[in-house]
Order: C-alpha cells, then sequence, then structure tokens
C-alpha cells in the first residue's frame, strides 16, 4: 500500500533485503576427507595389531601367545614388513587428520575436551540405553575415546620406533628407559588402542544408525550444531 504523505512517516521498519533460508539444505554429517582418513586409520590399525601380535609370538612378554590364525605375516620377517608399512599409513594419515581438524574447526566444534563428569554422566545412560544420540554430535564418551585413542597413537608409533631403531633413535629408547622398556609402553599402548577398538564397536552395535553416515556420509540440515 502506498504511503499518503498526511500520516507521517511509515512506522513499520524496513526488513532490509531478504536473507536466503537454509530451509532444506542440508550438509554431510561426516565429510568425505573425515570417512576416508577414518577408513585408511581402522585399516592401518588393523594391519598392526595382528602384524604386531605375530612379532609379539617370536619374542612373549609374558606367559601367553596368540593364536596364529588372528596373527598377520606368517614369520617375523613378514610381520615387521607389514608392521612398517601400516606404521607409515598410520602416521602420514595422522598427520592428515590433525592438521585437517585442526585448520577447519574440527577439533574445536567435535571433540572438546570432557570433564570427568560428563563421561560418567553419559557412561551410565549409555550403559541404561538411555543416552540420546545425534547425527554429527559426539557426547562425552565418545570424545574421551576419540582423544584417548589419539594419545594412545602417538604413544605406540613413538615407543615403537624405539624397538625398531633402538641405537639411531636412542633419545627414544632412552625417554621410554631402554629398549625392554619401550616393548612394553608399545605393547600397553597397542593395548589401549585394541580396547578403544572393542569398545567403540560395542557402542556401534548399540547405536547402529551411526554407521551409515560413515560410509555415504548422509546428510543434515545446515542449522543442526
Amino acid at each position: 500500500m502506498p504511503h499518503h504523505p498526511d500520516r507521517g512517516p511509515d512506522p513499520r521498519p524496513n526488513p532490509g533485503p531478504n536473507p536466503r533460508p537454509n530451509r532444506g539444505r542440508t550438509r554431510p554429517v561426516h565429510p568425505w576427507p573425515l570417512r576416508l582418513m577414518h577408513w585408511l586409520n581402522a585399516t592401518a590399525i588393523v594391519v598392526m595389531v595382528m602384524s604386531g601380535w605375530q612379532i609379539y609370538d617370536a619374542s612373549p612378554l609374558f606367559g601367553f601367545s596368540f593364536p596364529g590364525r588372528i596373527t598377520l605375516g606368517e614369520w617375523l620377517g613378514g610381520a615387521i614388513a607389514w608392521h612398517l608399512a601400516a606404521m607409515w599409513l598410520l602416521v602420514l594419515n595422522g598427520v592428515a587428520y590433525l592438521a585437517w581438524g585442526s585448520l577447519n574447526g574440527h577439533f574445536r566444534r567435535r571433540l572438546r575436551p570432557p570433564g570427568p563428569r560428563e563421561v560418567w554422566r553419559d557412561t551410565i545412560l549409555a550403559l541404561t540405553f538411555r543416552l540420546d544420540h545425534r547425527h554429527g554430535v559426539y557426547n562425552a564418551v565418545q570424545r574421551a575415546l576419540y582423544l584417548a585413542v589419539i594419545a594412545f597413537g602417538v604413544l605406540a608409533v613413538a615407543s615403537g620406533l624405539a624397538v625398531w631403531k633402538p641405537v639411531q633413535l636412542w633419545f627414544l629408547s632412552d625417554l621410554f628407559g631402554g629398549f625392554r622398556a619401550s616393548r612394553y609402553v608399545h605393547f600397553f599402548a597397542m593395548a589401549g588402542i585394541v580396547g578403544f577398538l572393542a569398545v567403540h564397536l560395542m557402542l556401534v552395535a548399540l547405536v547402529p544408525k551411526v554407521l551409515p553416515p560413515m560410509i555415504t556420509g548422509g546428510r543434515l540440515s545446515e542449522d543442526a550444531p
């Protein structure tokens, strides 16, 4: 309706240009770089664990050995070759993940370190099947596990290098207390990674809807956190 000059200024505020609404627009739950690095990490870790068990069996630290059917490499030399190949894949992929997550804000948005109360609360909720899950949002248990497995991965690589090259990388060997102590550190770091895998798979089994987005990317509203 046109403004009449005798009625004074129009009291209605000028809405300005209409912003383009986000309604109907979506984004991936997990971007393709994250999915690619996730599955490369999963492959590298499985190969490292199975070949590591074969290496362990050649000189056990404890009074047990791993069954041959769950090891990789068939003999010590073959297992070491598999182990080193997977280690370099894990290292390169890990560096790419840390760089990508730092530069695009992934760590800031998704992996804020949780407090002990948060972890305890979400653990109880998960065990009683009352933990709510939203796509694209990590609960406190997930965040604690992801941060822990990153730390275990760094420790496993550093101690593994100390075991592989104790003379050339003497400073790493000394850091862990020598060659034999480095083997123990490496064993327990890898055990921590295996423990993470077990809990991770258990959580996926409890909430199976989280798996398809890690394969296809899934879709999430632009307005979602």
